[in-house]
């Protein structure tokens, strides 16, 4: 099947053969399951995680939308029009789904998740015991650990081109604050808190300032950080302004649990989630 889907990718004229047809929408019904992934994490030499993109899968997600046509779908008073279904068998899946949430064919959502009014697009793997809070977004092919929190209203950013790109990913035990906004390939790691309003994107300034020097880093949160959105002056023709950047404040405590740390970010750094 990996194979095939590269031919058809190099060569689109073979969209039309009925065995490359099946490859592509086997891949994505395999990812609906969550038996493959966009991106997975790997040990690399020395003992650190790291991910790896799966390119041929998101290729096959980019050529499933040529071979689908469009259709109408209704759900009792509703009606789309669109060329992907929308995921079925919640209670099977043990997942938890208020109206109005919406998670599309091709997406994994893992037993325990909540589903709140949100919507999670194709590609994207949600791992067990993640709420996707209120009017939240899972962007196509974003990484989701298990027992995240997404926050009402965060925007997590998707990415199908180019096929090298990593997706955003959410590591297990993070807390995403209220309206906050992570894209272009940013890795949260594991049981960092983003406060509200934090805006990450690839060129994002992410600045520690909890020792006597700022230490500056790009598209990557350590595990455990709390994060607070900032500024720093930068001079224009204009004049001198503040842009946007994250400020990381601190660290969640190792002798407490997730819940309780939480407890303890609000109120020893005043952060708002």
């Amino acid at each position: 099947m990996h194979e095939l889907i590269e031919k058809a990718w190099a060569d689109r004229s073979m969209l039309r053969y009925p065995e490359v047809i099946d490859a592509v929408e086997n891949t994505v019904a395999k990812l609906d399951k969550g038996e493959i992934r966009v991106a997975q994490p790997i040990v690399a030499p020395g003992g650190a995680e790291e991910w790896r993109v799966n390119e041929w899968v998101k290729k096959a997600v980019l050529m499933y939308f040529p071979i689908k046509q469009m259709h109408t779908y209704e759900v009792g008073p509703l009606e789309f029009h669109d060329k992907i279904p929308l995921k079925k068998h919640y209670a099977s899946l043990q997942v938890r789904v208020v109206p109005h949430a919406i998670a599309r064919h091709g997406s994994y959502l893992a037993p325990g998740v909540i589903l709140m009014p949100s919507y999670v697009n194709i590609g994207a793997y949600v791992d067990s015991d993640t709420m996707v809070d209120t009017w939240a977004t899972v962007g196509s092919c974003a990484q989701i650990g298990k027992g995240v929190h997404l926050s009402g209203g965060v925007g997590i950013g998707g990415v199908l081109e180019p096929v090298q790109a990593a997706p955003v990913i959410i590591e297990d035990g993070c807390f995403i604050g209220s309206r906050a906004i992570v894209v272009e390939g940013v890795r949260v790691g594991r049981e960092a808190v983003l406060g509200a309003n934090v805006v990450l994107t690839a060129s994002t300034r992410i600045i520690d300032v909890t020792g006597p020097e700022p230490k500056e880093m790009r598209g990557f949160v350590p595990p455990r950080s709390v994060v607070i959105p900032g500024t720093v002056p930068k001079k224009f023709p204009a004049g001198e302004y503040g842009v946007p950047c994250a400020l990381i404040i601190g660290q969640r405590k190792e002798s407490t649990d997730r819940k309780t740390s939480l407890n303890d970010v609000l109120r020893e750094h005043n952060v708002a989630v």
